[in-house]
Parts: structure tokens; C-alpha cells; sequence
């Protein structure tokens, strides 16, 4: 009876979990949905670290900022740091200047002044059906390249995945009928 109630917890203890593979997360190799399995993993500092992720100290308020147990390499650059803000997952760079590598992955410059620079590309947006509710969205995944005050010296990389509703056009008002005319002598007297 024992081994009947202690083998299947052993067989999910002993089972691996599903990899994670950031390197594809960050070069926008993969989808929302393994975007998504990210999260949950992140909120737990027990299975981050599980799947090598070493929380660090928060440096910049809007961004979580984890040290890799293995470096990776991304965009031919070896990182053993990554964030994470919203829906963005990005490889920390030990390259001061960002215009070579946005140069190097065909992004376009969005912002290059005071110190701060930007630059993306939207390599997916397609429509996609919710498969619970039937609601259509649509699937956006873009490239980006920054830098961040927080990190001087730093080039931020990454990718965002989203999901969004399309935008509905508001529905024609009917013409308005001007109002009745009321009072003394409106009906014909």
C-alpha cells in the first residue's frame, strides 16, 4: 500500500522538468506560449533557481535581474545575466555601445539621444485564436536593443511576446433626428 502512494510522488519528483531555453527566449525563437511558461517558473525563487536562474538584487525597479548558473550565448555574445520586465525577456551584454549589434540584427533606431538608445524590429504579428475562449488576438514578438541608466556599459537584447485584442473600430452612431420642437405653438395652434 505504501508503494502504491509513495511511487507516483517519486516519479514526479525524479521526473525533469521541461527545459528552459533562454537563449531562444531572448533571440525570439520561440512563441507567447513558452513565453508565458516563463512567468510562473520566475515567480517562484525555489524553481527559478531550480532552473538556474540566482535572483539579484533589484537595481532597477522595473525589472527583475537573475544570474545564469551556465553563461549562454546570444547574439554571439556570451552573458551570464538576464532580465525580465512585463512581457520582455533580455540578455544583459558587457557592450557599452548597443549600435552594433541593433546595426548587426537589421533593427530600427527608435531613440538615440541623452545617453539612451532603442531599437526594434516586429518579426511576428499575426492573428491567432484563443483556443478556451474562441477570442481572436494577435500574437506580436519583437527584437529590441537598448540601454538602461541602471546598467551603464550595458546593452540591453531581448525579446517581448505579446498577445493583444484588435483594435475594434467604434460603431457608427445613427444619425440624429433633430429634436421635436415643444412648447407654445408646436402643434400648430
Amino acid at each position: 500500500m505504501l508503494l502504491r502512494i509513495a511511487l507516483p510522488l517519486l516519479l514526479a519528483v525524479s521526473a525533469p522538468a521541461a527545459a528552459l531555453d533562454l537563449p531562444a527566449l531572448i533571440e525570439c525563437r520561440q512563441g507567447v506560449a513558452d513565453h508565458a511558461a516563463l512567468a510562473p517558473l520566475l515567480a517562484d525563487p525555489l524553481k527559478a533557481v531550480a532552473q538556474g536562474l540566482q535572483p539579484l538584487p533589484q537595481g532597477n525597479q522595473f525589472m527583475s535581474e537573475y544570474r545564469l548558473a551556465q553563461p549562454i550565448s546570444v547574439f554571439g555574445t556570451r552573458t551570464e545575466r538576464v532580465a525580465v520586465t512585463g512581457s520582455s525577456v533580455m540578455a544583459i551584454l558587457d557592450q557599452a555601445d548597443p549600435r552594433p549589434l541593433a546595426k548587426q540584427l537589421g533593427l530600427e533606431t527608435g531613440y538615440d539621444q541623452d545617453g539612451k538608445f532603442m531599437a526594434g524590429r516586429e518579426l511576428v504579428s499575426r492573428d491567432v485564436t484563443d483556443p478556451k475562449s474562441g477570442e481572436a488576438q494577435i500574437e506580436s514578438i519583437i527584437l529590441s536593443v537598448s540601454t538602461v541608466a541602471s546598467h551603464p556599459g550595458k546593452t540591453l537584447a531581448g525579446c517581448t511576446y505579446s498577445l493583444d485584442l484588435p483594435e475594434e473600430e467604434a460603431p457608427a452612431r445613427p444619425e440624429l433626428a433633430p429634436p421635436p420642437i415643444t412648447g407654445p405653438g408646436s402643434d400648430g395652434h
